[in-house]
């Protein structure tokens, strides 16, 4: 049985308007708060039908948090390694669920390389991002979306490492929704994918400087670039200031907290059609959101950081 939850779809009345809908997709209801829950479990599963002993992770905080809470009802141990951005909150949250947490580098590659000299043969390695496993499970939302009996004419998400932009892709595929566009958000300072849609190959960035640190990989997966190029994507890049204005914003409209990763995502969705600087979002008359919330970032912070912004 799957690990993770069938999470609402719901017509946000806050952001849609007369003949232009917007539907969210609520992954930040999942057990950890996050969309990760739904690929990381399905690989969490598969590594211990395999006979895993012990399950690894490198992430900035969600994967992590999710591997954690799959571990625990597998009855597998589990650690952790995050980079030192990580927040308290996420490191917090990730032992609570009995998993070892590690602290180590100043990016998510740093931490993944620690990592991998941690690495015992009986261990299984959940990829944070980079795993067919992991695609084959975030599709799953699509599915729920075409059970809901809900055709998008655009799909709006955020692009960290890239897993979610794969997933849904798949999913859209295994729909026969070839038609149906993607709209990948980074913000300004983790903008891997759109460097590498624009020079058409792999780009690793020199280091992240956005305060989505859960968006931080310096290079997305090759899997993220290769969808590009085999389902209509198409790049945004939004500043940490408008990704922390929605996650407040959204805090308001619908009482949920997101962190600026998800907020990414939603700075495009609150804008009114008209003036959304991308055709196909214009167009879009019925727009499906992926809110793929995160729990990196607490209330308190999102403040935080925007007055500093």
């Amino acid at each position: 049985m799957p690990l993770h939850l069938q999470t609402p779809l719901i017509e946000s009345d806050a952001y849609g308007r007369p003949g232009h809908q917007v539907w969210l997709k609520m992954e930040a209801l999942q057990p950890c708060g996050s969309f990760k829950l739904r690929g990381v479990g399905h690989a969490c599963e598969a590594a211990a039908a395999r006979g895993a002993r012990r399950l690894l992770s490198s992430s900035g905080g969600n994967a992590g948090l999710a591997v954690a809470w799959a571990g625990r009802r597998l009855g597998l141990p589990v650690t952790v390694v995050v980079p030192e951005t990580t927040l308290p909150q996420p490191k917090a949250l990730i032992a609570q669920q009995g998993a070892q947490v590690v602290v180590h580098g100043s990016s998510w590659m740093e931490a993944n390389d620690h990592l991998m000299q941690l690495r015992q043969p009986t261990d299984a390695f959940i990829h944070p991002f980079d795993d067919p496993l992991l695609w084959q499970g975030h599709a799953s939302m699509i599915n729920e979306v075409a059970a809901a009996g809900r055709k998008p004419d655009a799909v709006v998400l955020s692009v960290g490492g890239g897993g979610l932009l794969s997933g849904v892709v798949q999913g859209l595929q295994a729909q026969g929704w070839h038609d149906v566009p993607v709209v990948a958000v980074e913000t300004t300072g983790a903008a891997s994918l759109a460097a590498a849609m624009q020079a058409g190959e792999p780009v690793t960035l020199p280091a992240i400087t956005s305060v989505a640190t859960s968006l931080g990989a310096r290079c997305v997966a090759d899997q993220a670039l290769a969808v590009t190029r085999t389902h209509p994507v198409q790049s945004a890049v939004v500043t940490d200031r408008e990704a922390l204005q929605a996650c407040l914003r959204f805090a308001d409209d619908h009482r949920v907290i997101v962190e600026p990763a998800c907020g990414a995502a939603l700075a495009l969705a609150m804008t009114e059609p008209a003036q959304r600087a991308l055709p196909v979002l214009q167009q879009a008359q019925r727009l499906l959101v992926i809110v793929c919330g995160g729990v990196c970032t607490p209330h308190a912070d999102l403040v935080r950081l925007l007055d500093a912004a």
